[in-house]
C-alpha cells in the first residue's frame, strides 16, 4: 500500500510539472505574439512629429497594436533604423532637407516613396515688423540688431544642417545657436512681445504661423530647396512583420488643413495623446481612407 502511495504521488507531481511546462509554453507562445505587434517609434520633439506619432499610437491601439516610443534626434533615429532597434520614423524631409541621412542611409534603411504631405516649406523666418529685412542677402547688413545669431533648434537636426550650409552660401556673419524647438519657440515669442529683432529656421506646417506674423526671407541661392514632402522610413525587414500597418502607412495622406487641426488639438489638451484621440474621433472618415482602402 505504501508504494502504491508513493508511486500516485510520483504521478501526481509528474502531471503538475508537465503541465507547468504546458502553461509555460502557451505564455510564450502569447508574449511572443504580443511582441509581434508592439511597434517601436522614434519620436523627435517637434510639434508636426508629436502630433502624428501620436495620432497613429491612437489608430493602432484601437486596432490591437501596442505602441511604444523612443524620443531621440534624427541621428540617432537613423542609426536605430539601421541596427533595427526602431520600427519606424514618420517624418524624413526630402529633397534637400534631410538629404544627407538618405545618403548614408539609403541601403540600410527603407526611405517611403510614399509621402504623406507634399507642400512643406523650410527658410529662415523673421517677425514681420522687421520691413527692412526680406532676403536673406539683407542679414549681414542688419547683423547688430540680431547679435550676428541665428535661433535654433535641436542639433544634428536636416534643417538645421541646412542652415550651417545656407551661412556658409551666403557668408554670413552670423552664428547658429543650437537649442531645442520648444526653447527657439519660446524666444520667437519674447522677441516679437518685446519688438525685438530675431532670425530662425523654421517650416511649414508649423502652429506658430497662426500665433504670431511671421515672413520667410528670400532665399536667391536657393539653399533651403522649394517645395519639400515628408515620407516616412522603416527597418528592413518591416513590411513583411507588419504587412498591415505598412500598407496603411502608404495610404495615409494629409492637408494644410488636416495637420493644422491635428497640431492643434495636441498642442491645445493637457496631454499630447488626448489631443490626438479628439482628433481621430472627429476625423473617422478620414482615418478610414487609410486604414480602409
Amino acid at each position: 500500500m505504501k508504494f502504491i502511495k508513493e508511486k500516485s504521488i510520483i504521478l501526481f507531481l509528474s502531471l503538475i510539472v508537465v503541465l507547468a511546462a504546458c502553461g509555460s509554453t502557451d505564455n510564450n507562445e502569447d508574449v511572443t505574439e504580443a511582441e509581434q505587434k508592439t511597434i517601436h517609434m522614434g519620436q523627435i520633439n517637434w510639434a508636426e512629429n508629436i502630433a502624428v506619432t501620436n495620432m497613429w499610437k491612437v489608430i493602432l491601439e484601437d486596432r490591437g497594436y501596442d505602441v511604444k516610443f523612443s524620443v531621440i534626434d534624427m541621428g540617432t533615429t537613423m542609426k536605430a533604423l539601421e541596427k533595427g532597434e526602431l520600427d519606424l520614423s514618420l517624418e524624413v524631409w526630402l529633397p534637400v532637407q534631410d538629404a544627407n541621412y538618405f545618403e548614408t542611409y539609403k541601403e540600410d534603411v527603407n526611405f517611403s516613396e510614399e509621402v504623406w504631405y507634399d507642400n512643406a516649406k523650410v527658410g529662415l523666418v523673421v517677425p514681420a515688423y522687421m520691413e527692412d529685412i526680406n532676403s536673406i542677402e539683407d542679414l549681414n547688413e542688419h547683423k547688430e540688431l540680431f547679435e550676428s545669431r541665428i535661433t535654433g533648434f535641436d542639433p544634428g537636426a536636416g534643417t538645421m544642417e541646412v542652415t550651417e550650409q545656407l551661412i556658409s552660401d551666403y557668408d554670413l556673419d552670423f552664428e547658429l545657436i543650437p537649442s531645442s524647438e520648444p526653447a527657439m519657440l519660446t524666444a520667437i515669442g519674447e522677441a516679437i512681445k518685446n519688438e525685438e529683432a530675431i532670425v530662425a529656421p523654421l517650416w511649414n506646417p508649423h502652429r506658430i504661423f497662426a500665433e504670431y506674423d511671421l515672413k520667410y526671407l528670400d532665399d536667391p541661392k536657393n539653399t533651403f530647396g522649394g517645395i519639400e514632402k515628408i515620407h516616412h522610413a522603416t527597418r528592413h525587414g518591416f513590411e513583411e512583420d507588419f504587412e498591415e500597418f505598412d500598407q496603411w502607412l502608404k495610404n495615409w495622406k494629409m492637408n494644410d488643413e488636416e495637420i493644422g487641426t491635428l497640431m492643434t488639438a495636441v498642442e491645445n489638451a493637457e496631454e499630447p495623446l488626448d489631443g490626438a484621440k479628439t482628433w481621430v474621433e472627429n476625423n473617422q472618415e478620414l482615418v478610414d481612407q487609410w486604414i480602409n482602402d
